[in-house]
């Protein structure tokens, strides 16, 4: 791409943001002329019109609106990579990236027995949202949740799931149908279903409670009952009696084991699992990745 195109869309892109090239020229400290010219050339150079110019200023054609996405991402990329590699990072420093869910309920009661294995080692845990953007590469290692097969063909399968509905023993105890190896429709439209609405990007908001009961055999309604934006809140919320959560049975070990929560069922393969993206290659990161795969094997 010649340099001149490319300066023109870093220019197309900051005028964009503005109704005028009067206004963006103030903005820019240039003079309406220069701008007017500049997106002219750009405009001969690719060969389609950006802005369509009326007496109240301009306003974005729709093949600009298309090109304006695109360039707006590709400059942002591009300014954060230059910022990460102006901004010198400890070599002994781990940026990891997952779901607070999993942070949480798996990776952090865990996390110590890396720290005593590798005191020269910092990990900083970034669990931001309900799911992982694993696109933005502001990390050295991402552990994500996924369907099978995952998006990312690089991604390493490092834990397959299974799911299991989770209650209170009280719950059980006050809805004994639930024992009973095929209950009604009828008997499963008076639970309460509790879900993680976002397992990951573009799911259903029942996926994982369908799921199970296609599974099981089961027909009953399950677009119904209270809805989480992460795991470990349905899981809360069952353990304090409000219904039956759709469990991953990887975040649910320790309330299982101590009888806090229980289930009359079977865990079945979720057809899902959690994934391992590295993005940076390390002497660290490899010492990670050997230490996470080693957790799960115990």
């Amino acid at each position: 791409m010649k340099s001149s195109i490319v300066s023109g869309l870093w220019l197309f892109t900051q005028v964009a943001e503005f109704p005028s090239f009067t206004r963006a020229a103030k903005a820019l400290h240039l003079t309406t002329g220069a701008i007017s010219q500049q997106i002219i050339q750009l405009e001969q150079q690719l060969g389609f019109t950006l802005f369509e110019r009326h007496s109240r200023g301009i306003t974005l054609t729709v093949t600009g609106h298309q090109l304006l996405k695109s360039t707006s991402f590709h400059f942002s990329e591009l300014s954060k990579t230059l910022d990460d590699l102006q901004t010198e990072k400890p070599s002994n420093e781990i940026r990891l990236k997952l779901t607070p869910s999993f942070a949480f309920k798996w990776l952090v009661p865990r996390l110590e027995s890396f720290h005593i294995e590798n005191p020269d080692l910092q990990v900083q845990i970034y669990a931001e949202g309900a799911i992982v953007n694993s696109e933005l590469r502001d990390y050295d290692v991402a552990i994500d949740y996924g369907l099978h097969p995952y998006r990312d063909a690089s991604a390493e399968l490092i834990l397959e799931e299974q799911l299991l509905p989770v209650m209170s023993p009280k719950y059980l105890e006050d809805h004994g149908w639930l024992k009973a190896l095929k209950a009604s429709e009828y008997e499963w439209g008076k639970a309460t279903l509790l879900h993680d609405a976002m397992p990951w990007e573009s799911a259903a908001r029942d996926h994982e409670w369908l799921f199970w009961a296609s599974s099981m055999g089961l027909a009953f309604k399950t677009d119904v009952g209270h809805f989480f934006n992460r795991t470990d809140m349905a899981i809360s919320a069952a353990e304090a009696g409000v219904g039956i959560a759709m469990a991953r049975m990887a975040l649910v070990a320790d309330e299982l084991k101590s009888g806090r929560l229980v289930s009359p069922f079977e865990p079945i393969a979720a057809n899902a699992g959690y994934y391992l993206i590295t993005n940076t290659k390390s002497v660290p990161t490899n010492k990670f990745r050997r230490w996470l795969k080693r957790q799960i094997a115990a």
